[in-house]
């Protein structure tokens, strides 16, 4: 399947080679064509699928056959965080290179006025978190009755921000009559609701089984003393010759604390998490795309706003309490059909975690332990006991974890774990 299949302009198709890719990719084929026909659309598609694009050509296609003269805002996507938000609004910017609409990114942690003054000169296009979108529409200051198309990007991280409650009053200023377009990576009971709220007889597309991860992603666990995490990270980043590093830490805090750590071990790294300031989240992704840092720690904020199709190393410093979350992490790497490596320094305490991931996953992830590394606390193979249950999960593997030098090349085991569910909602 080619590009031009697809009934996309000739500016499009231009805009499309000039970016460098050759044919669509499996939620681009199959969503471009039932989106240019107007129809309501609820996919579910990994990150690094090229969704962005699966909505943002077709998009850009039907407003330019029913071009006005007069700005209006028709299109408006709704995601969950800043650096998403930027993200897309750049894609559409790229996308429609050719054309003459105009594209506009709302987001909280700069000026309102300047986007006020953006909006009151006209714009076709709206990207927007829900904080900073719901404070244009109560200042009045964005009108929204004539929009054509909604897109709902990343719903279920919506959902997990706890952005539901807001999503449902920003639809009150939506007209009824419009084309719906829901993206999930994962699709939760609420994320279901929703839809089923939403879409008007949508086209499913789902291009990967619920809750997969993308096929070129290898995956590992280290385990490790939990004390040991940090010296083991140095190690390998060291003995590895690992570079451009995107590590996820659980807390703020810890980001902060592990950055400085290893700036003092003579690794160049930078923190990244919503208690920066929108100026310093700007300079530090630059930075680390642009190979200037060699280490990003970040929360789950950056699960979905990182966007770097060489990415080759995630490292999960501490797992998430979300086992949705692993996906989303370890989707920053492998992208636009590049191979990747997800590692995941566990220690014994996280074995409930880990579990539920697994469980998710519906497959064990290989364990590796790194000599010199060695744990003093196992991690456990068997499933974590629960009061009233007592059954136990045979292994399907043979023998114990597996011990390779640091150089050596890895020889795999298997492993699993249960959830504790924890919300952060903040205001984006």
């Amino acid at each position: 399947m080619s590009f031009n299949n697809l009934g996309l302009s000739a500016a499009l198709l231009k805009s499309i080679q000039e970016k460098g890719y050759s044919k669509p990719s499996e939620i681009q084929e199959q969503a471009i064509p039932e989106i240019l026909k107007g129809n309501d659309i609820l996919a579910g598609a990994q990150t690094g699928t090229g969704k962005t694009a699966a909505f943002a050509l077709p998009l850009l296609n039907r407003l330019q056959n029913a071009e006005s003269k007069r700005r209006r805002v028709r299109v408006l996507v709704l995601v969950p965080t800043r650096e998403l938000a930027s993200q897309v609004g750049e894609s559409f910017r790229d996308y429609g290179s050719n054309l003459r609409f105009k594209t506009s990114t709302l987001y909280g942690g700069v000026s309102i006025n300047t986007q006020i003054d953006k909006l009151k000169k006209g714009v076709d296009i709206v990207v927007a978190t829900p904080g900073r979108l719901l404070d244009h529409l109560n200042q009045k200051t964005l009108n929204l009755s004539e929009l054509e198309t909604f897109v709902l990007d990343e719903a279920d991280r919506m959902l997990d921000m706890g952005f539901i409650r807001d999503i449902k009053k920003i639809l009150n200023y939506l007209p009824d009559e419009k084309q719906n377009l829901l993206f999930s990576a994962t699709f939760p009971k609420e994320i279901k609701s929703l839809a089923d709220s939403l879409l008007n007889s949508p086209k499913r597309i789902q291009v990967r089984s619920n809750n997969s991860t993308a096929d070129k992603v290898i995956q590992v666990v280290y385990p490790v003393d939990k004390s040991r995490k940090r010296e083991l990270l140095a190690h390998c980043i060291k003995e590895e010759g690992w570079f451009q590093v995107l590590v996820f830490s659980r807390t703020k805090h810890g980001a902060n604390k592990l950055a400085q750590q290893l700036n003092k071990e003579g690794i160049d790294a930078d923190a990244f998490h919503g208690n920066k300031s929108q100026a310093q989240r700007t300079r530090a992704l630059k930075d680390f795309k642009d190979s200037k840092t060699q280490v990003l720690v970040a929360t789950d904020i950056a699960a979905r706003g990182i966007d770097i199709n060489l990415l080759p190393q995630v490292v999960n410093f501490d797992l998430p309490y979300v086992p949705e979350d692993y996906i989303h992490r370890i989707g920053r790497t492998a992208r636009a059909g590049k191979e990747g490596k997800a590692i995941s320094l566990v220690s014994a305490d996280e074995h409930k975690l880990l579990f539920d991931i697994e469980k998710l996953l519906k497959s064990p992830i290989p364990r590796e332990t790194i000599e010199g590394f060695e744990p003093t606390q196992n991690l456990s193979t068997e499933p974590p006991k629960s009061k009233g249950n007592n059954r136990r999960r045979s292994s399907s593997a043979k023998g114990g974890d597996k011990t390779r030098s640091s150089k050596g090349r890895p020889s795999w085991n298997k492993k699993r774990n249960k959830n504790t569910s924890s919300k952060n909602k903040r205001r984006s």
